[in-house]
């Protein structure tokens, strides 16, 4: 698992470990680190939350355990659900109740036994015989190979399936064309805890197979299926595939009615947002258009500067966010370390939104409702004033600007640019403002 991931991984997950600390009814524990183990005579009395590298549970946990990184290893017993998202996923241990997991291995052992549904995806899936399900197997993903045994249905969506344990109800495979030349996950999956087999493309039925129920197949082709092994009746459906179908290139007319009704859906939701931002905030807006007005030189100068720094303050706060959640971490304060981190993750997806939606349409509004208002005012001054009109002018003229072929691009920049200078100018004269109020009281 690349770093970027593994630390991905395991901020969501604590973020989800700090909003169950925020509900007191809710009982858990979180583990967290390079290389974490539940050791055999350790139980853990409520649920477990995990973010590691690599995770062994050799004991009990008395609860649900959650747990992300590159290798998971249950060798011991979960008596509530599992929820596994890993590289490698080995269950050789106990798991009570439902089995949620999703990875590029994924194994059971022979000796694993899963007391309800078994729901996983991922390159590989392989249960060795003596492996139990207690309920309904459910799998998508390149291929399977199941020689334990499944109580009750299975649901198989993949590219090549192995059949050779005992299944209680009605089995359902989806593989559609068989590619005989489709190479197995083993070939360019290679870092991976356990090696990953090779499975023949299509469905293969083994002699030892027995298939309770009914056994339905989609294959483009006949499926080898011994005589016995399917207790009930055996189905195979045609892929439905058009092979005729090809989707029609658009003609001149509809490229030209899209992109005039894409044209408009971008000038009425402007047009909209401006009226509301006009209605709501018009010293704000009246404030912005006059700046860019009387300092358009200064705006688009640091709207550049003003880019680049919302990009540096997200390395900053996640640099941050880190380096706090890391040092509580280790000196034991881990609701600390998780509040950190659950902080972290709420201010950059607010700075993200927000960056968006200013860019997106506060710069573009600023500079068509100015761009409106200097047009109409070298016809009609008093009309210049008008609470709708330049913005409406200046939105159609913007839109059918930054539509033109080779320079469009480049002008929806500089407007952009133009509308993020103008608000750093407009933040700091307000921070300048109250600091000189600060110093004056």
């Amino acid at each position: 698992m690349k770093k970027s991931h593994k630390f991905f991984s395991v901020l969501c997950l604590f973020a989800l470990l700090t909003l169950t600390v925020a509900t007191p009814v809710l009982a858990f524990e979180g583990r967290e680190g390079d290389i974490v183990v539940i050791e055999a005579d350790e139980v853990i009395e409520d649920d477990l939350y995990v973010g590691a590298e690599e995770f062994t549970l050799e004991g009990t946990i008395k609860g649900d355990l959650f747990v992300v990184g590159n290798v998971v290893i249950i060798n011991g017993t979960v008596e509530g659900d599992l929820f596994a998202g890993a590289n490698s996923v080995i269950i050789n241990g106990t798991v009570m109740d439902d089995v949620r997991i999703g990875g590029a291995a994924l194994k059971l052992g022979d000796e694993a036994s899963i007391g309800g549904d078994l729901l996983a995806g991922g390159a590989s899936l392989e249960a060795e015989s003596g492996s139990a399900v207690g309920g309904n197997l459910l799998f998508g993903g390149g291929q399977i190979l199941f020689a334990g045994n499944v109580a009750d249905d299975v649901l198989i969506g993949t590219g090549a399936a192995n059949l050779k344990g005992e299944f209680g109800g009605n089995v359902l495979v989806e593989i559609g064309q068989m590619d005989e030349n489709a190479p197995s996950p083993s070939m360019y999956i290679s870092n991976t805890e356990i090696a990953i087999p090779s499975v023949k493309p299509g469905l293969t039925v083994d002699e030892d197979a027995k298939i309770e129920g009914d056994l339905t197949y989609t294959l483009n082709q006949d499926a080898d299926v011994p005589s016995g092994t399917v207790i009930g009746e055996v189905t195979r459906n045609e892929p439905v595939v058009d092979v005729n179908y090809a989707r029609p290139e658009p003609t001149a007319s509809e490229r030209a009615i899209s992109w005039v009704l894409d044209l408009l859906r971008s000038i009425i939701t402007l047009i909209l947002f401006g009226l509301l931002l006009g209605w709501l905030a018009p010293v704000f807006m009246k404030t912005l258009t006059d700046k860019l007005q009387s300092q358009p030189a200064a705006s688009l100068g640091w709207g550049v500067v003003a880019y680049v720094a919302f990009f540096f303050a997200i390395f900053l706060l996640v640099t941050l966010m880190v380096i706090g959640a890391v040092i509580f971490g280790l000196i034991t304060l881990g609701g600390i370390s998780g509040t950190i981190v659950w902080v972290g993750i709420l201010a950059l997806f607010a700075a993200i939104i927000g960056f968006v939606l200013i860019t997106a349409f506060l710069t573009k509004i600023v500079v068509a409702w100015l761009g409106g208002k200097w047009i109409l005012g070298r016809f009609n001054p008093s009309l210049a004033e008008h609470k709708v009109w330049p913005l409406v002018l200046g939105v159609v003229i913007l839109a059918l600007l930054v539509e033109l072929p080779m320079v469009g691009w480049l002008i929806g920049l500089v407007v952009m640019f133009l509308g993020l200078g103008t608000l750093w100018l407009w933040g700091r004269d307000r921070w300048q403002m109250r600091k000189a109020v600060t110093v004056s009281a």
